[in-house]
């Protein structure tokens, strides 16, 4: 671990980050170049004091986890990143690996967006990061584990997860999340992740197994699907999919199918901020 190069390149890195970037308000008196500690620290959802030894190089050795969670709170290029795993005295992640951290370019798309609900996903279902509204729209997605980082694993495997849609969409839903993952491994044939994914998926999952075996194939580019919300109700949303050169990302934004949605989604922001007020007070 190399501590003073990398408390060097963690200031220079927040310093170059204008807060607009990651959705902050410059405000009028902010003095600070780039983001403050504390900024970051909220945003990778690690302690002011440890930021502070890091940047100071007093800190003990980073985990993967935190350096990733600092790769995207810093919006760091790949070559950036990888970096950062060197200074911190681990190996960059492997290919696969590399693909669960959402791309720079892809997370300033999300800030840019704004109030409309967007997430960055892997080509295996895995979502990577998330906006403010994407979180309210659907709870935060990230910070699955295992097998159940995937959305495909979680909707065979876990009944309750079916209650995000409603009842007659859920046959669609699940015949399209079959046919993006035939469509994954087919074009990552040989990759033992893909492989290893399905195979567990045929052993914990009967429907999961007959679906397979129909060798329905669909890339998943445009859809109009409602999502459920425990507060708000249905929202009628069209899903958009952008992906990355190498089909390894995708942007995925949800736009409001109609009026009714679109007055759900503002409440549902307002109901956000509230409930975001009132857990800061307690």
């Amino acid at each position: 671990m190399q501590r003073d190069e990398l408390a060097d390149f963690l200031r220079r890195r927040r310093k170059a980050i204008r807060p607009t970037d990651v959705g902050i308000a410059a405000g009028p008196r902010r003095r600070t170049a780039g983001l403050r500690r504390e900024e970051v620290a909220m945003l990778a959802g690690i302690s002011v004091d440890y930021v502070i030894r890091l940047e100071q190089g007093r800190s003990s050795q980073p985990s993967t986890q935190l350096l990733a969670a600092l790769s995207r709170t810093l919006r760091l290029s790949d070559d950036e990143r990888d970096h950062l795993f060197h200074l911190a005295g681990h190996q960059p992640p492997p290919a696969e690996g590399a693909g669960r951290l959402a791309r720079a370019g892809l997370i300033r798309m999300l800030d840019l967006l704004g109030d409309i609900p967007a997430a960055v996903m892997s080509d295996l279902g895995e979502v990577l990061a998330q906006n403010r509204t994407s979180v309210l729209l659907t709870g935060d997605q990230t910070h699955f584990t295992g097998d159940r980082r995937y959305h495909v694993y979680r909707w065979f495997t876990e009944p309750e997860v079916w209650a995000t849609h409603p009842a007659e969409e859920r046959e669609h839903h699940a015949r399209a999340v079959v046919a993006d993952l035939r469509a994954t491994a087919g074009r990552r044939a040989g990759d033992p992740v893909v492989q290893g994914l399905v195979d567990r998926l045929l052993a914990a999952s009967e429907e999961f197994a007959r679906r397979w075996s129909e060798h329905q194939v669909e890339v998943r580019r445009a859809d109009r699907k409602t999502f459920v919300h425990p507060r708000i109700g249905s929202l009628l949303m069209d899903c958009e999919t952008l992906v990355t050169p190498d089909l390894g990302q995708q942007l995925i934004v949800l736009t409001p199918a109609d009026a009714e949605t679109r007055e759900r989604l503002d409440l549902l922001r307002v109901v956000g901020v509230e409930s975001f007020s009132t857990e800061t007070t307690r």
